[in-house]
């Protein structure tokens, strides 16, 4: 029997976390309607994915709209494969040396994720976004060969809490459970992944960043990394990264189901709403103008635009020269303040 390979582990791995991922949200609400399973195919290119869509169609006459804990959720796989050109290939090969590159040849890839987000109803319950993946480059095969020599892998991912209402003791578990995850597999990684996520989810037109953070990081493999050092541990192999993805991944449900029941029957006014829907607004600007991922997806000929777009809310709201959160004294003015200044929640004393 032959052992499997790094694309099939994390392919398990991803599809197993997706479900018990899904399965803790629809435990939480029973009667609410469930995610809605969609199975796809990569046309013209290869691959695969599942989609797990929460979504509460609205009433078609007068009466009240749906009381669900989710407003909108997606908890997706992508599983893809396909030829990298050239023009991707330079760029990689500034954290991957070992990609051969003679600006003519395109070279095959593999990609797989996890990807999810949830928008909560109530405004006291944030959003939270967590992201895992695997990418490998290969050789070209010969003919009648399956797959070519590996020439370049790394593991990326992360996970962020976005609040329109800060409380500390939330902002702490989420953070303190990350680091706890972390911890396990050396103790850069966390502050260096919590500094990478805090100037990755930056605002830069609006000076803030979209969240309180969490972790984020890319481009982990055996080779030399611009934000770690070399002489500290770490890990490095495939095992021990995939050992870490896993830890961080499996993570995500105690970091942030506590805090969606502890926030999400609390008593919430309108005013809380219009402040949600001002701070989704924010959300939707950084998908689109910033986030990487966003952006490639939108360039790739034959993306799959419904997952793409899976990341923007419901709803959101635009004022102009709107003045909440300008009362530094509110509770919206005080999460301006942590968004222009980010602090290290794992750290904090109660």
């Amino acid at each position: 029997m032959e052992t499997p390979t790094m694309r099939q582990r994390f392919e398990e791995y991803i599809l197993n976390l997706q479900e018990e991922i899904i399965t803790s949200f629809e435990t939480l609400d029973p009667n609410a309607p469930k995610f809605k399973r969609d199975s796809w195919l990569r046309a013209h290119q290869g691959g695969k994915g599942v989609s797990g869509v929460f979504f509460a169609p609205p009433p078609t006459d007068a009466s009240p709209g749906p009381q669900t804990v989710l407003e909108k959720a997606g908890v997706n796989i992508s599983v893809v494969h396909g030829m990298l050109p050239p023009a991707a290939i330079k760029e990689m090969r500034a954290d991957h040396s070992s990609i051969p590159y003679d600006e003519k040849t395109s070279l095959p890839f593999f990609a797989a994720g996890i990807s999810l987000v949830v928008h909560p109803r109530n405004p006291h319950a944030p959003t939270v976004h967590a992201n895992y993946r695997y990418f490998e480059i290969s050789e070209k095969a010969a003919e009648g060969e399956g797959t070519g020599k590996v020439v370049a892998w790394w593991f990326g991912g992360g996970s962020d809490l976005t609040p329109s209402y800060l409380y500390d003791e939330d902002a702490r578990h989420f953070h303190t459970t990350l680091q706890n995850a972390c911890n396990q597999h050396g103790s850069e990684l966390y502050p260096v992944f919590k500094k990478w996520c805090d100037e990755y989810f930056y605002i830069v037109h609006r000076q803030e960043t979209r969240g309180i953070g969490g972790l984020f990081f890319d481009d982990l493999s055996a080779e030399k990394h611009a934000r770690l050092s070399d002489d500290v541990k770490r890990p490095r192999s495939p095992e021990e990264i995939f050992d870490f993805i896993k830890a961080v991944g499996n993570s995500f449900v105690p970091s942030y189901l506590p805090i969606l029941e502890r926030r999400m029957s609390m008593p919430s006014t309108d005013q809380h709403r219009r402040w949600q829907l001002l701070r989704r607004g924010r959300y939707v600007e950084f998908n689109l103008v910033y986030d990487r991922g966003t952006k490639f997806g939108l360039k790739t000929p034959s993306a799959r635009i419904e997952s793409i777009l899976m990341s923007l809310p419901e709803t959101a709201r635009w004022e102009y020269m709107t003045d909440m959160g300008s009362d530094l004294e509110s509770e919206e003015g005080r999460l301006i303040a942590i968004l222009k200044q980010p602090i290290n929640w794992a750290g904090l004393e109660k």
